[in-house]
């Protein structure tokens, strides 16, 4: 009966995930980086990655993970009482059958299109209506759309754009497919008149709009860049989708 009650706990435990990695993808979390977090907060394992910081700076995904830790520590206690029972017939199979059947059921109401839609949106309402706009994730700001692109571009001697400006390069039929946030030199960052700045080595650019677009027209800078920084640091670089 015991190895039972742990095989239907095992798969409550299971459902319990897929229903959270689900949750989390409504908030706009990657598959992969979703189920590994998800894991992560119940088993308080591997949690101190750099895309925790995707869990931490949203506040839906916040709350999440405050119940599936609670859960994890939680689910540690119930394996410990079953072991220490493992003699006795304490356990009533049918109430775990009824926790089993309810978390499956919440899970397959999940995957229902209708209900996925709906909490998405309300997802969406409660962060807007709790945070700033300065405050919200930056792929909740600016990556919106799968062709979304923020590239933190560096400039090298051999690049193009070294000393020379934006409107130099590239005509207003091009310009339109992308952005220029500012130019990063030193600690000091260009905000205005960026487009007819003369651009220094050591420059960085930040650079927001179409992904092919912008792979298309930086691509010698982007390929000088990537072969720069092979051994170090890689670019910055967001998409979304």
């Amino acid at each position: 009966m015991n190895l039972l009650f742990l095989l239907v706990y095992f798969i409550i435990i299971t459902a319990v995930i897929e229903i959270y990695v689900v949750l989390f993808r409504l908030t706009g979390l990657n598959l992969k980086v979703s189920r590994f977090q998800v894991i992560s907060l119940m088993t308080g394992t591997g949690f101190t990655t750099e895309e925790s910081e995707l869990i931490l700076g949203h506040p839906i995904r916040r709350k999440l993970a405050t119940f599936l830790i609670l859960f994890g520590a939680f689910s540690l206690a119930v394996i410990i009482s079953t072991i220490s029972n493992f003699l006795s017939d304490d356990l009533r199979m049918i109430h775990i059958f009824y926790i089993a059947g309810g978390v499956m059921l919440v899970f397959g109401v999940l995957k229902l299109a209708c209900i996925q839609n709906l909490l998405s949106k309300l997802f969406h309402r409660e962060m807007k209506q709790q945070m700033e706009l300065g405050d919200l994730p930056i792929r909740d700001v600016f990556l919106t759309e799968k062709n979304d692109f923020l590239l933190n571009l560096h400039i090298y001697t051999d690049s193009l754009l070294v000393y020379k400006t934006i409107n130099q390069l590239f005509n207003d039929q091009e310009r339109p497919e992308f952005i220029v946030l500012f130019i990063k030199r030193g600690q000091s960052k260009i905000r205005c008149n960026i487009y007819n700045e003369k651009l220094q080595e050591g420059d960085q650019l930040l650079l927001y709009g179409d992904k092919e677009a912008i792979n298309k027209l930086f691509q010698h800078d982007i390929r000088i860049m990537k072969k720069k920084l092979k051994n170090q640091q890689p670019p910055t670089a967001f998409t979304g989708g």
